[in-house]
């Protein structure tokens, strides 16, 4: 009979290094990716998760903000990391939904360079206007909007968290479908695109519903009209844009998602420890509350059945790239 120092040791002479490694994992820090700012959604759910899977694994889970180019530079930086357990991205629908089809050429391969580890949840986005704007252009509600934006052409500024970002997407598809045109201005993150929001410099924002939900309830910032197809639960009275827009908008919606990936090669049993263990912390009642309260739904399903999602909303967001003739600015 093997023990299991023996089989260890016929392991790592067949030339498995990495199944010994997974054995053993974690025994040093692990670092999650984001690729964007802090103070925007990703970074927002990649901070709650990390403590939970400090707990379950006994190791510091590190968040290592890297923005830039719609998610692109801290998603390349990952699917050039080792494949060791140690690194993960918290991946977007921007990064592994949109950006293969809105940018000519990719610093990664959205599937060959990764591994799917768990859909961490999925949100709305929420059309917001700075208070003081919105009262000087006579803008209460979406039609109000329109009405102004066509009649006002290149007038009004749309912020977003970078190209390519469910952010920039939702406001592209928006002026396409309404015949309107406002001038995007990308930033580094949901974070710093709030700021000139909330300070003046930009007029309008498609912004992920829990990095804008607190401004929106402290008065800062208008609400108004979710993106998704049904209302969130965390504004209930407000909402969809395809309920309120007309009929221009009655088939909008353009919601967002966050998950966390691993550089191809990472062991399947890591990925499967992280995914189940991700998965156990969202379905923990404390944590489903927070996220649910700040309009995020949490999900943590498997591997398999997050690489089959990811194929499905890869080719949806094709085909909005293709109808609202979004461009890199």
């Amino acid at each position: 009979m093997f023990n299991r120092r023996r089989l260890l040791a016929l392991v790592l002479a067949a030339g498995f290094p990495f199944a010994a490694q997974a054995q053993s994992w974690p025994t040093k820090n692990v670092r999650i990716v984001v690729p964007f700012a802090a103070g925007g959604t990703t970074d927002i759910l990649a901070r709650a998760l990390a403590p939970e899977l400090q707990r379950a694994f006994g190791q510091t889970f590190i968040i290592d903000n890297k923005p830039g180019a719609g998610g692109n530079i801290g998603a390349a930086d990952v699917s050039r990391s080792a494949g060791d357990g140690y690194n993960f991205l918290m991946g977007t629908v921007g990064t592994h939904g949109i950006n293969s089809s809105l940018y000519p050429k990719l610093p990664y391969d959205p599937v060959k360079d990764f591994v799917p580890v768990t859909l961490v949840a999925a949100v709305p986005n929420v059309l917001v206007m700075n208070p003081a704007k919105a009262q000087q252009y006579g803008i209460n509600t979406v039609a109000d909007l329109i009405r102004h934006a066509k009649a006002n052409p290149g007038k009004l500024n749309m912020a977003s968290s970078g190209n390519g970002t469910s952010i920039h997407l939702a406001g592209e598809l928006f002026k396409s479908m309404t015949g309107t045109y406002m001038v995007h201005f990308p930033y580094r993150g949901s974070g710093p695109a709030l700021l000139d929001l909330l300070g003046g410099s930009m007029d309008l924002m498609f912004d992920n519903l829990p990095s804008a939900l607190p401004q929106i309830k402290a008065g800062k910032l208008k609400a108004l009209a979710v993106t998704s197809a049904t209302r969130s639960a965390a504004l209930p009275d407000l909402p969809t844009i395809a309920e309120v827009g007309g009929p221009a908008l009655k088939n909008y919606e353009a919601s967002s998602w966050f998950g966390l990936l691993a550089p191809a090669g990472t062991p399947a049993d890591i990925v499967d420890k992280v995914q189940q263990e991700t998965a156990k912390a969202l379905a923990s009642p404390a944590m489903k509350e927070r996220l649910i309260a700040q309009g995020a739904v949490p999900s943590g399903i498997t591997s398999a059945q997050f690489a089959t999602f990811i194929d499905a909303e890869t080719r949806k967001w094709a085909q909005v790239v293709k109808v609202s003739g979004a461009k890199v600015d």
